[in-house]
């Protein structure tokens, strides 16, 4: 119990590694939450003749195939050793894969293939320091798609042809300023967006290599956050928008791209549009989700209707369609029970057949799972903030939450971003820390996306302020439930969720008895002087959501809300985890924390992983982490455990400071 070692600390509450036979919940192994899936991202060749899945390869996610009508005769098609492969696409032609992958989390994708019949793989864009856009994919162009490389200018990706035969690129548009690129059916660019100086962007239209001079449509910045094109119908005719122009929550429309008329399609005055599913020959809408509470689809095609409400007869939890064959017979989908693991399935929507095709997890069946609550919380100037409660021994469900006999130590998992969201559904996360004996709450609070862009700009200038007291806020409700123990809160995120770690630690040091960082930034100023080249188009959205590092206003608020300024006030436990290699939020930004708090002889573990960047990858690593994590909170809040034993000795773990503030971990850093 080394934190007694400070006087201002919580005392450390009793933990347990009881592993059930004394009748308690078992404890889920952290390998069956965290390590490689068994099978994950099955999609369906466009022609439907080829299954296709990443999974296990010698231990590295890798992608597999198989056809369609023998699933089980499957082939290996990709060998990587080191980074997982986490995103793939068919080709056109069904005769390839693509892949993206980076070198140690740096971010740097570079594009690859690999040949369905040989296995043959080429990496098609070798150049060192890039990253590749891929800009359009076509079913109606077999030998081409388009792509972006960002080589001669690092904040702009120029336009090229890849032709898939052979890896040759052909350069189509030169590109000076502009964000993105929309191409039609034909894999014609048609649209040219541009960064505006306040913020918002312009849209222009492209005739060949030619792009208009005056903008065919303008995006303010208010509207920036959930405005944008999402596509032409194959004849060119129509350019859908989800568009919040006019309105507050994003709505779906259609542009006559001759005379530029609007027709509203759908709307929602709780949340944004969210996703849309197309014919698979016009392009035009067949179906659309807004995603609350949860997630709802409405259809304007009958026959989409009827199959999707056949499935959702046939299949218990929520169905996610993820890949649909060009004639539209065949369609991967995917179940989300929550309290049983994802389950994937073939559907041949002719004959209303279901084969199963695998579990992504299959250690999780009979697993003590436990449901999800949606809530609706109010944050102290009235605004409702859609959050997500996961509790121990069935307490939680979808139909709401029964209070605990007692008040639990509750973990309050904050999303990155910020200009994210939270949402419903299967949660590795909440699982693990609700078996620990944790409550576990994610809240969607002011700056969050999908809820209008007054919620999103609710939240500029915010950091630290009212985005933190919407986290405050939640915390109060949970303690009025009978939800937590007022003094067993911890607060862990990534990325934004980071920041807001360390907020709440430096910010109001009094609120929660420990903070677990991953990959947050600590100081501001150095957070926007280093963010990537290729971030130009996003630059002054961030400055005006932010804070203008190049006014005096500006960078008064970006040191006022860093949480390295406020490093002495820190009296509560620390465990930060950092990528060596993030682009996004450098090494930079934990050092400097660590260094502040060292020198003030305030206590903090600061895990780092050579081969990781902006998050880990790697599953050795995650589950590496995630075992100083459970003990680390076990020894503050008095949760259950699993012992770190080996869990760290195939990762890259390093430990360049407080090892011996880590229950367990000096030793198992020795071993």
């Amino acid at each position: 119990m080394r934190w007694m070692n400070t006087p201002f600390f919580t005392t450390p509450r009793a933990a347990s590694t009881d592993d059930g036979s004394s009748g308690a919940m078992p404890l889920i192994p952290r390998e069956t939450l965290f390590g490689n899936p068994t099978r994950i991202g099955a999609q369906l060749s466009p022609d439907g003749n080829w299954l296709s899945w990443i999974a296990p390869n010698d231990g590295v996610l890798n992608l597999w195939v198989a056809p369609r009508t023998q699933p089980d005769d499957i082939r290996a098609l990709t060998s990587e050793t080191e980074r997982p492969i986490r995103s793939y696409f068919w080709s056109p032609d069904s005769r390839q894969l693509l892949y993206v992958n980076d070198q140690g989390g740096d971010e740097n994708f570079r594009l690859f293939a690999v040949d369905v019949e040989n296995a043959d793989t080429t990496l098609l864009t070798p150049q060192n320091e890039i990253r590749v856009m891929v800009i359009g994919v076509s079913a109606d162009v077999s030998d081409h798609i388009l792509i972006g490389l960002n080589d001669r200018d690092p904040r702009w990706h120029d336009v090229y042809r890849l032709y898939l035969a052979d890896g040759r690129l052909e350069n189509v548009l030169e590109n000076e300023g502009y964000g993105g690129f929309m191409a039609d059916d034909d894999l014609n660019l048609r649209l040219a967006m541009r960064p505006r100086p306040d913020g918002g962007e312009d849209f222009f239209r492209v005739e060949g290599t030619n792009i208009d001079t005056e903008p065919f449509a303008s995006i303010g910045f208010e509207d920036s956050s959930n405005t944008g094109p999402a596509g032409f119908t194959r004849d060119g005719k129509t350019l859908y928008w989800i568009d919040s122009r006019e309105r507050d929550t994003a709505a779906l429309m259609a542009q006559d791209w001759a005379s530029g008329e609007m027709t509203l399609i759908a709307h929602d005055d709780r949340a944004d549009i969210t996703d849309v599913m197309l014919s698979r020959d016009t392009r035009e809408v067949e179906a659309w989700s807004v995603e609350y509470l949860r997630e709802r689809w409405h259809f304007k095609s009958d026959a989409i209707e009827a199959s999707m409400t056949w499935l959702d007869n046939e299949l218990k939890g929520d169905v996610h369609v993820t890949s649909r064959s060009r004639d539209d017979r065949y369609w991967v989908v995917v179940n989300d029970p929550i309290t049983a693991p994802s389950h994937t399935w073939l559907f041949d929507r002719d004959a209303n057949a279901l084969t199963s095709l695998f579990v992504s997890r299959p250690e999780l069946e009979g697993a003590p799972l436990q449901g999800m609550t949606p809530l609706e919380l109010t944050a102290r100037d009235g605004l409702t903030l859609t959050s997500y409660l996961t509790l121990p021994d069935g307490l939680s469900d979808s139909g709401g939450f029964s209070r605990p006999t007692a008040p639990l130590p509750m973990v309050l998992l904050v999303h990155g971003g910020p200009w994210a969201r939270d949402s419903y559904g299967s949660n590795g996360y909440h699982q693990w820390l609700a078996n620990r004996g944790y409550a576990v709450l994610s809240v969607n609070f002011r700056g969050s996306t999908g809820f209008g862009k007054r919620f999103t700009s609710a939240g500029d200038g915010e950091w630290g302020t009212a985005m933190h007291t919407d986290l405050l806020d939640a915390v109060d409700w949970a303690v009025s439930e009978g939800v937590a123990d007022t003094t067993r809160v911890a607060i862990m995120g990534g990325s934004y969720g980071g920041y807001a770690t360390l907020a709440g630690l430096t910010m109001t040091p009094d609120v929660f008895a420990c903070g677990v960082d991953i990959v947050g930034p600590s100081n501001l100023e150095t957070l926007l002087e280093s963010i990537p080249a290729y971030w130009e188009a996003g630059r002054q959205q961030m400055y005006r959501r932010m804070a203008d590092p190049g006014t005096e206003d500006g960078q008064a608020w970006l040191k006022d809300r860093s949480p390295l300024t406020h490093a002495e006030h820190i009296t509560r436990p620390l465990l930060i985890g950092q990528g060596a290699n993030d682009p996004r939020v450098k090494q930079a930004e934990s050092d400097q924390i660590v260094e502040a708090m060292r020198a003030n002889d305030i206590p903090v573990t600061y895990v780092l992983f050579p081969d990781e960047g902006h998050g880990f990858a790697r599953p050795v690593n995650n589950i590496a982490f995630n075992a100083v994590t459970e003990a680390f909170l076990a020894d503050v809040l008095g949760g259950r455990f699993e012992p770190i034993g080996d869990a760290l000795e195939t990762s890259s773990i390093t430990v360049p400071h407080g090892a011996e503030y880590a229950p367990g971990l000096e030793t198992a850093l020795k071993a």
